[in-house]
């Protein structure tokens, strides 16, 4: 026995020795299960070894016929985190309904405002989180004060023991990042190793796929499935440790979010190594791109059709015949209706598994998609709208035992539901948890009087919060997003009952992975901004992030919060928020159920153009008062719910037919111009002349497309300055591809 266990103790430091070589920790070794002799572990054989356990380069270690007090055990540890490990979790939308193992937690470095500390103390809005010249540096430490003209030195990220860098987002940091995995103890040290990254803040944090894919040798073409927007999802395991310092001036912009998982001490993860691992893990990470940007759903059967005609105030249900374990690998629903965005926000969708009195899903049909209101296409991993309105779900939604789904329609007319659900095979354990998605809506707000916590979610219980998306009618007058923007205000997110969010957010564009309050329209796998009806940030806009190789699990609680900060009062907004995420049974949370009077698209109200903001100093002339005269085609007072007075000028253009009018300007100077117009599908293509002067946009061009991809948008057009004299000056619209062109108003201000 005694030479037995020699043997063993040689074989447990040859191991030590393996791990050592992978890079791993030994303590792996000791925080590895025992399993008696004779039983195998998934994926491995008796003996000692390095050997693959379920996908191609998740390694195990084991070691054989250890003998402690007469019987025979081996070791079975999980598999070690590597780089295509982590590939592979980004896709894995049935990883999110199992409680993760290892279990992690998810934490965001970022540039908040170090004044806010805890909910009831001072400074708990406050904002000056990466713009410059802050009170406190949005750092962990200043390792260096700036002097005699030299940037200081500042600690971003600190992390002791296995992790991984999950997601990086920057709104344009400048200055020089170094990134360490597993640094020595002096990593600025002439002798330390190098870092993995000494260069510009913003590439590392918003666009290093493609620096590594080119030192790794690779020529790949990721599109979109890692750098979406400002943020970059390139996975970067650590198996000792991380170290991010910043060299910079604080009196220049430095926004950054650096999210990032921390593993269980001994937790056995293989460190990235920018020269080998994408390309020995190249299967995996041509794997991820294709299933980020063609999403399809999982293993399941056949689909079963779904179809009804719900009469209003009726509702519909479906459950499949045979009883669980199971779960819905998809979900496609389309409505029919004479109004389909009062469907989509009058029918309410509820999904309850096994017997639950509250529906662990609950949300208008259009706004559960992340489309609402009405249908606003778009592609991303768990969801996907299409332009005829066809709207498929593939979150996995596991149940133990039942599975009903139900169509309550709320509105005044009959809807049409057309659809289908696929489902798998599950198997239900302990680590389950219920897929749960629940909407809720304040109207009528008044947004900008103070400041807001506006609760997403705050639940009691164990599970992983997997992303959100917001729906937002704001009705500001000012027709600039530096004056109507609606998202100043952070997220805060917190887990397991801390009091400072372990996720503290720079702002809701931020937290969406876009910047500056943009109105783009876009879509990604994790995120998109679908609907921005505008000028501006006004209007209908609804945004989506879905955390997926971020996702947050929390073990107690979890308290979801975004700031409502808006850049000037706002009467009359209404904020929708619907959080995905997923829980063990008994889960409770702070949702209200759903009334018919929540289940209403908000109307824009009439309202007068404001000269602030990015306006400031502005003058403003509606079409219509100026009385436009067309050469040919048809112009007519419109109604239009996204005008500003709910009308706007609308001219039926005809090729070469030109829109005249006479624009008034008070004093002589120089003048920025700016044209308010309806773009849509089937929208006219125009040019603009002032005085005879064909006006040059912003962007270089002369053509005025005035077209949308699909609903229609009332957008600003901006024009180079020009110089004007006091008086009257003609205006003059011509078309150069006929459609309708709609005119709301024109607004003048020195730049």
């Amino acid at each position: 026995m005694i030479r037995q266990a020699h043997q063993a103790t040689t074989k447990l430091r040859c191991t030590r020795q393996k791990l050592g070589a992978l890079g791993l920790k030994a303590s792996a070794l000791e925080s590895a299960a025992f399993v008696p002799a004779g039983r195998q572990c998934a994926g491995l054989e008796p003996g000692f070894g390095l050997l693959a356990s379920g996908m191609k380069h998740a390694a195990s270690i084991a070691f054989g016929c250890l003998v402690v007090l007469g019987t025979s055990y081996m070791v079975c540890s999980a598999p070690v985190i590597t780089t295509g490990r982590l590939l592979e979790e980004m896709t894995d939308l049935a990883g999110l309904a199992r409680w993760p193992e290892p279990a992690y937690r998810t934490m965001q470095f970022s540039s908040y405002d170090r004044r806010s500390t805890t909910a009831e103390a001072p400074g708990w809005f406050s904002n000056a989180d990466g713009f410059g010249r802050e009170p406190i540096p949005g750092f962990l430490k200043v390792l260096r004060e700036p002097r005699d003209g030299q940037p200081g030195l500042y600690l971003v990220a600190e992390v002791n023991g296995p992790g991984a860098i999950v997601r990086g987002w920057s709104a344009g940091m400048g200055g020089t990042l170094r990134v360490w995995l597993d640094p020595a103890a002096a990593p600025e040290a002439a002798e330390a190793p190098p870092p993995i990254w000494e260069g510009p803040a913003y590439e590392f944090l918003a666009r290093r796929t493609q620096h590594f894919l080119k030192a790794a040798g690779l020529s790949v073409d990721a599109g979109d499935a890692f750098v979406q927007q400002d943020a970059d999802y390139l996975p970067i395991p650590f198996a000792r440790g991380l170290r991010v310092t910043w060299e910079g001036r604080l009196n220049e912009l430095h926004f950054y979010h650096l999210q990032v998982r921390l593993y269980p001490p001994g937790t056995a993860v293989r460190t990235f190594d920018p020269r080998k691992d994408l390309k020995e893990f190249e299967p995996q990470l041509r794997a991820a791109i294709a299933g980020l940007t063609k999403p399809v759903a999982g293993p399941a059967g056949e689909p079963i059709q779904l179809e009804a005609e719900i009469a209003p105030g009726r509702s519909w249900s479906w459950s499949p015949q045979a009883k669980g374990p199971g779960a819905v690998r998809e979900l496609k629903l389309r409505l029919r209706a004479d109004s389909l965005d009062t469907a989509l926000r009058g029918c309410l969708l509820q999904i309850a598994f096994d017997g639950s009195q509250r529906p662990q899903v609950e949300a208008p049909v259009g706004d559960f998609f992340g489309s609402g209101p009405g249908v606003n296409p778009f592609s991303s991993l768990p969801f996907t709208v299409e332009p005829d309105g066809t709207m498929s779900c593939r979150f996995v939604m596991p149940y133990e035992k039942s599975l009903r789904i139900e169509l309550v329609n709320y509105t005044a007319a009959p809807v049409r539901l057309e659809g289908s659900v696929r489902l798998g095979e599950w198997t239900w354990d302990e680590r389950s948890l219920y897929f749960r998605a629940k909407w809720r809506a304040d109207h009528d707000l008044l947004a900008g009087a103070g400041v807001l916590d506006l609760p997403y979610l705050v639940a009691i219980g164990k599970g992983v919060f997997a992303g959100c998306a917001a729906m937002v009618m704001n009705p500001s007058g000012v027709p600039t997003a530096g004056g109507n923007w609606w998202g100043e205000g952070d997220e805060k997110i917190l887990v397991d009952g801390e009091l400072t969010p372990s996720t503290f957010g720079t702002g809701s564009e931020d937290y969406f992975n876009y910047s500056w309050s943009r109105p783009d329209l876009f879509d990604h796998p994790y995120c998109g901004q679908p609907l921005d009806s505008g000028p501006d940030t006004a209007g209908y806009v609804s945004n989506h992030r879905f955390q997926v190789i971020d996702a947050i699990p929390f073990e107690q609680s979890l308290a979801v919060l975004f700031e409502l900060w808006p850049h000037n009062r706002t009467p009359g907004l209404s904020y929708a928020r619907i959080v995905y995420h997923y829980a063990r049974p008994g889960t409770v949370d702070d949702h209200r159920g759903l009334m018919p009077s929540d289940l209403k698209v908000p109307l824009l109200p009439a309202r007068e153009p404001v000269a602030t903001g990015g306006a400031a100093g502005a003058k403003f002339h509606f079409f219509e008062d100026l009385q436009p005269q067309a050469t040919a085609g048809k112009v007519q007072t419109a109604p239009m719910p996204l005008a500003s007075r709910l009308r706007l000028t609308l001219w039926q253009a005809e090729k070469g037919a030109q829109l005249k009018c006479t624009l008034p300007v008070e004093q002589d100077g120089r003048f920025g111009l700016h044209l308010v117009a309806l773009h849509r599908p089937e929208g006219g293509i125009v040019r603009v002349r002032l005085d005879g002067q064909t006006l040059v946009r912003t962007d270089g061009t002369e053509e005025i497309q005035l077209r949308s991809a699909h609903a229609p948008r009332l957008l600003n057009v901006h024009f180079r300055p020009v110089q004007l004299t006091a008086g009257s000056h003609e205006l003059v619209l011509e078309c150069l591809q006929p459609g309708p062109v709609g005119l709301d108003y024109v607004w003048i201000r020195k730049p």
